[in-house]
């Protein structure tokens, strides 16, 4: 019985596992404010990554961009005007297909339609939601349309970590697990919010697409014997596909695609749970 444990210990002590966690909507409770700019509607709380993913022609970028110095423009400059004079870089967040970097660079340098007071809109209203949180994480960005060649929505969000988010990565840790952040965010503020929760930043992955995420998976599953995918939207789908085990987080409500919840082997309401299924895969293993 003494030497049975044992080997069952050793064997549990020695299995390589990794959490891969997405950011917004999964470690971080996030609010989000998107502008439509030709029709002047503000969307609120609204989903970016379900936007983009509602027409095959958007593209979401991230702006490499400091709010404060967004803000402090006029408002009537364009967006176009301004990201190239200050050669702002951007990122390509999340897509639906495959789309060259030189193309949305291009609508994103000749778009007449678009200005900062759009994005600035959206600031005003973020700001509020999160300023005095002990951490915070504000992006700003555009979603672009290549086949109307414009920018046609602005977006800003912000997000501070879920209650339990600290809990679970110290606890994941201590377990000997392996954690991981791969997100469409700026990896700069994925960076600071990997250092508040404990996360090693050579495990940060920023500006991930849909198809960034499923290769990092992959990558890590040549190195883990098992790798778990927590997320909490349809850019998430092909990383949670690509996983040993795939965790849904329902914590930011919203409502997810039916293909989403059926590729879930589990579905959360709490990222502490994340902890018990952990442990039970350690073992069964």
């Amino acid at each position: 019985m003494v030497l049975s444990a044992y080997i069952q210990y050793y064997h549990r002590a020695s299995m390589q596992v990794a959490v891969v966690f997405d950011s917004a909507g999964t470690l971080l409770r996030t609010y989000r404010v998107v502008k439509d700019v030709q029709s002047g509607e503000l969307l609120m709380d609204i989903e970016t990554t379900m936007l983009t993913f509602a027409d095959p022609d958007r593209v979401l970028c991230v702006l490499h961009g400091h709010t404060r110095d967004f803000m402090k423009a006029p408002p009537e400059t364009l967006v176009s005007d301004y990201l190239r004079e200050r050669c702002i870089a951007f990122g390509i967040s999340c897509t639906r297909r495959v789309v060259e970097r030189e193309t949305v660079k291009a609508i994103l340098r000749d778009d007449k339609n678009a200005t900062l007071g759009d994005m600035q809109e959206c600031m005003r209203i973020i700001w509020p939601e999160i300023k005095g949180r002990e951490i915070v994480a504000l992006n700003n960005g555009l979603i672009v349309h290549t086949g109307h060649k414009m920018i046609e929505f602005c977006v800003t969000a912000g997000g501070t970590p879920f209650q339990g988010a600290k809990k679970t990565i110290t606890g994941l840790h201590q377990m000997g697990v392996f954690t991981y952040i791969a997100s469409g965010d700026r990896e700069a503020k994925l960076e600071r919010m990997a250092d508040y929760l404990g996360i090693p930043r050579d495990r940060v992955f920023g500006v991930a697409t849909p198809a960034i995420k499923e290769k990092i998976i992959l990558d890590l599953k040549q190195q883990y014997d098992i790798v778990v995918m927590v997320g909490d939207s349809i850019n998430d789908l092909r990383a949670m596909r690509a996983a040993d085990i795939a965790v849904l987080s329902f914590e930011q409500p919203s409502v997810k695609p039916r293909e989403l919840t059926l590729e879930a082997d589990h579905c959360i309401r709490d990222l502490r749970a994340v902890l018990d299924i952990v442990n039970d895969i350690m073992k069964k293993s």
